[in-house]
């Protein structure tokens, strides 16, 4: 029996995603009103403690976002203006700006054709003498090769920050995302898979001097009140949305079991022969933030599914190097970059998301 029928499938319902958290939230929050203590209070100080044990890490820090994660995390080792970070050439267009506000500037390199990541195997011919770091991309919510990346790094004195943006509870040799390197930066946008109900991100570190460092530059570069021992900014994790990711974190491991089922029936029943599908590897935790398929047609492939009540959404429909802003900073080509860009398409498997409707997206784009 066909299961295609018109009821529409959101790419992402967050309000249905979020409906089972939102009880505890609300009782929660009588008790901080009456508390007042609203700025970098217990629920902060809760959740940077959940956190840094949740990833097996010695230190949280809470941020006001993943971006601030990123540009902090570059910031504390106080790199010389002018000096190299590479990058992948892929990534969303956030990893690059940390690097450019910082004043670095960043160095491109491929990644895999298959698995979407940095290619640790070209990233050596691209260090020079000014090559202070390297910040690899776990894209998608599938790790990086860290292994090989980290005998780079230690090979070339580098240090490693780490995006985790998409890859809460990601894992490669067992051992999680963002506690390979010197930094973890993670966003908890509300679409992550530990989504926040606005704004939010972390640095994870293993180091108390970064981890103390980072807690001051967050906080206008005080540690002690009113005191500026650094340049700092603003920007510290809300209690509110810290009260909301402390109730959440508790069903991270559901909802990522919910995401790698959907997976495996897209995997086990998607046609191989019209669509490329994700990399599947031996020692890696893939924790689907985006389950995306690629196609020659995919412009075609999404307005077919639109037409068919099915969103999707691109991640992302442009390289970094073809972005106006920044197009100026490099004159080489990215062709596998480019590729990824023009054929990639992510279909829905949010928390939100039902087998259901996997089953009849499956349905209908196998026909296409």
């Amino acid at each position: 029996m066909s299961l295609i029928n018109n009821s529409p499938i959101a790419y992402e319902n967050l309000s249905k995603l979020n409906e089972g958290f939102i009880p505890s939230f609300q009782d929660k929050l009588q008790d901080f009103y009456k508390k007042g203590w609203y700025i970098l209070g217990e629920n902060v100080k809760q959740f940077e403690t959940a956190f840094a044990l949740y990833n097996k890490s010695n230190h949280c820090i809470g941020l006001a976002n993943g971006l601030d994660a990123l540009i902090l995390g570059l910031r504390v080792f106080d790199f010389t203006p002018g000096s190299e970070v590479i990058v992948p050439s892929n990534t969303y267009i956030a990893t690059i700006l940390s690097i450019v506000q910082c004043g670095l500037k960043p160095v491109l390199v491929e990644p895999q054709l298959d698995t979407y990541n940095i290619d640790a195997k070209l990233i050596e011919h691209k260090i020079t003498k000014k090559t202070v770091a390297i910040l690899p991309v776990h894209l998608y919510g599938k790790c990086c090769d860290m292994s090989s990346i980290m005998q780079l790094a230690e090979a070339h004195n580098l240090k490693v920050i780490e995006d985790c943006a998409q890859s809460h509870g990601a894992s490669c040799n067992n051992t999680l995302s963002g506690t390979w390197g010197d930094i973890g930066a993670f966003s908890f946008y509300p679409t992550k898979n530990l989504g926040a109900l606005g704004d939010a991100g972390a640095i994870l570190t293993k180091d108390e001097e970064i981890s103390k460092k980072l807690k001051a530059l967050r906080n206008y570069g005080s540690e002690k009140k009113y005191y500026n021992q650094y340049i700092g900014i603003n920007s510290r994790l809300d209690e509110i949305q810290a009260i909301f990711l402390n109730i959440k974190l508790q069903s991270l491991d559901t909802i990522t079991e919910h995401k790698r089922m959907l997976a495996k029936i897209y995997m086990d029943n998607l046609d191989k022969s019209k669509f490329i599908l994700p990399k599947v590897e031996k020692d890696y935790f893939d924790v689907y933030h985006i389950f995306n398929v690629r196609s020659k047609h995919r412009d075609e492939l999404k307005t077919y599914l639109a037409e068919n009540n099915i969103a999707t959404e691109i991640h992302y429909p442009l390289a970094p190097n073809r972005q106006e802003a920044y197009k100026h900073l490099w004159n080489e080509a990215f062709p596998i970059s480019e590729e990824i860009h023009a054929t990639t398409l992510s279909l829905p498997i949010s928390f939100a998301t039902t087998k259901e409707e996997v089953y009849r997206v499956i349905e209908t784009i196998n026909k296409f």
